[in-house]
């Protein structure tokens, strides 16, 4: 879950501890851990708050979709080992 990883990267990049940021948020402790853990995932809302409380925004905005690596994974995804090898080796000797 993107939301337990995001909650304990602020926690630990602002130098708190669960209880710490418990205080700072007005939650439980065992709520911060069961998001850390991804056990619950917690509203968009409460997940703005918790990154604020440890002192970090989270801007969010509409972007336009980009699924063109998606089809070159695919389209690798098909080729053999040996194939995807020699292609990499062909990428790396065209840049080296």
């Amino acid at each position: 879950m993107w939301s337990a990883i995001l909650i304990r990267e602020a926690r630990l990049r602002a130098g708190l501890t669960q209880q710490e940021l418990a205080a700072r948020s007005g939650r439980e402790r065992s709520v911060i851990a069961r998001w850390e853990q991804g056990a619950v995932a917690p509203s968009l809302e409460a997940l703005l708050d918790i990154i604020q409380a440890c002192g970090f925004d989270l801007p969010l905005e509409l972007a336009a979709r980009d699924d063109s690596a998606n089809e070159r994974l695919r389209k690798n995804a098909r080729l053999s080992p040996e194939r995807r090898v020699q292609r990499l080796l062909q990428a790396r000797a065209k840049t080296g």
